[in-house]
């Protein structure tokens, strides 16, 4: 069970996960259901908020000088494509760390519309809220634990899990690969 610690308490680093265990502790109390709909709702907020940041800094830039520096052709071809083949790009990004904010700031950079957006980002939600709800949280809160005690074991736990990965991949891979037979010529 997390316990709250003051800031008096613990070190800098550790102020993040002792005022969010509160909060993860009664998500992964909740049934799957409501967990994943509360994700899926902080999810939404998530991406509006971050392709509205978009929005806001394009509409920034289009106010001051930078805006005769940014070739409206490039961001009209960018927007067609996106609005072509980034549909699959927007609710996948909610699959990753890190990526999924890019996509979504850059959809409001762009100018990509909103109800697009929006319509795009809607089975990304769900996606997310159902694998944290899942044991996707149950992990990051296993992870700031770690984090708590060394950040170098959750640097540790990362490469180990990749290494892993890898290797399974190779494995899989040399399974299925056809076998390769060498035939001499003139036999």
């Amino acid at each position: 069970m997390c316990t709250m610690v003051g800031p008096a308490d613990a070190p800098r680093s550790r102020h993040l996960f002792a005022y969010t265990a509160p909060m993860m502790e009664w998500i992964l109390a909740q049934p799957f259901a409501i967990a994943a709909l509360f994700l899926t709702g902080v999810a939404a907020v998530r991406s509006q908020s971050t392709y509205w940041v978009g929005r806001g800094i394009r509409a920034g830039i289009i106010r001051t000088g930078w805006a005769r520096r940014i070739s409206e052709d490039k961001t009209a071809r960018a927007r067609q494509q996106l609005e072509r083949w980034g549909w699959p790009l927007i609710p996948l990004s909610f699959l990753t760390i890190g990526l999924q904010t890019a996509i979504n700031v850059s959809a409001g950079l762009i100018g990509w519309r909103w109800l697009w957006y929006t319509i795009a980002a809607i089975p990304g939600w769900i996606m997310w809220g159902c694998v944290y709800a899942a044991g996707g949280l149950a992990v990051f809160v296993a992870l700031a634990a770690l984090a708590a005690r060394s950040p170098w074991l959750v640097v540790l736990t990362v490469f180990v899990v990749v290494a892993a990965i890898v290797v399974l991949i190779l494995a899989r891979r040399r399974r299925t690969s056809p076998a390769v037979v060498l035939v001499e010529a003139g036999e």
